[in-house]
């Protein structure tokens, strides 16, 4: 008489996708704190001069004659949190299995960093600056550029998702799951740089 031993449990799942969304989102967190950072000490350290009145101290920080749209920044800022909601909607559509509502969702978050893209640009159009043309218009294009960079990773992410799902990988949880990570960690960076550079200037 022979007896069966029991089957081996399974194995945890190590989900090294989401781990590594983690750490590159962390890692550029502090790149995109680093340079607000390294703007707010160019800001303080600008010279200053009195008004014509003579009544406020003016800080030469921003040239005269530049302004940022602020229509444009105020669209991205909303548009991030739209995106990180269909992200998210499309990890909750993946956990129940639902193929179709997962894709449209991914679909949508491209759609969303495509807005931002045009937005920035616009931004960028407005404005009308030249990279070396002061240190005000070096750290906009550094901090906003990066920013802009970051989307387009997001945009990949989502394209990657995206074809992933049509594809028939109905239990690729973990990809989704770091693609919503990641459209929450650029939300967050840039409501930080949209305070700073944008409101603050």
């Amino acid at each position: 008489m022979t007896i069966a031993l029991p089957a081996a449990p399974a194995q945890a799942p190590r989900r090294q996708i989401l781990v590594a969304t983690a750490m590159a989102s962390a890692s550029a967190f502090m790149l995109i704190i680093g340079m607000v950072a390294m703007w707010l000490k160019f800001r303080a350290g600008a010279p200053t001069r009195d008004s014509s009145d003579g009544l406020k101290i003016i800080k030469d920080w921003m040239p005269a004659g530049i302004t940022i749209p602020e229509v444009a920044a105020n669209v991205m800022l909303i548009t991030f949190p739209v995106g990180a909601l269909m992200a998210q909607w499309a990890a909750y559509s993946a956990k129940r299995d639902d193929a179709p509502h997962r894709s449209l969702a991914l679909a949508i978050c491209f759609v969303m960093g495509l807005a931002i893209v045009n937005a920035q640009i616009a931004v960028y159009s407005q404005m009308n600056i030249g990279l070396a043309d002061g240190q005000f218009q070096t750290m906009f294009y550094a901090i906003t550029g990066t920013v802009l960079l970051l989307v387009v990773g997001a945009m990949v992410f989502s394209l990657v998702a995206f074809f992933r799902s049509v594809g028939g990988r109905d239990n690729d949880t973990d990809v989704v799951n770091a693609h919503a990570f990641y459209w929450y960690f650029l939300t967050a960076a840039f409501s930080v740089v949209w305070f700073v550079v944008y409101v603050q200037k």
